[in-house]
């Protein structure tokens, strides 16, 4: 009779860490994904892109695993210099109509 079962990750195997992704879209999508996450992180493993078929036909499969340091500060942007200004909400509601 066979022993237990040992239910867990095999000591022979790396130790997987990390953020694991699985995204699907077209090719410009996973471009931009990519990309984005990247700027989050360090990409440590990039999947091959696979293509779905049926109705996602001309969409694509593709896995990602990022390191990423959960404390990070996103840089300081600039505020929107693009001339608009702020809504005064209060005065707003006070001048709507009601329907």
């Amino acid at each position: 009779m066979p022993g237990a079962r040992r239910d867990g990750p095999s000591p022979r195997d790396a130790r997987l860490s990390g953020l694991e992704v699985w995204l699907s879209g077209t090719p410009a999508e996973l471009d931009a994904v990519t990309a984005a996450l990247v700027d989050a992180g360090h990409l440590t493993q990039h999947g091959t892109r696979r293509p779905l078929t049926g109705a996602d036909a001309g969409r694509y499969r593709l896995y990602l695993r990022l390191s990423v340091i959960a404390g990070r500060q996103r840089p300081n942007r600039t505020p929107d210099t693009s001339g608009g200004a702020l809504i005064d909400l209060a005065a707003a509601r006070v001048q709507r109509r009601p329907a």
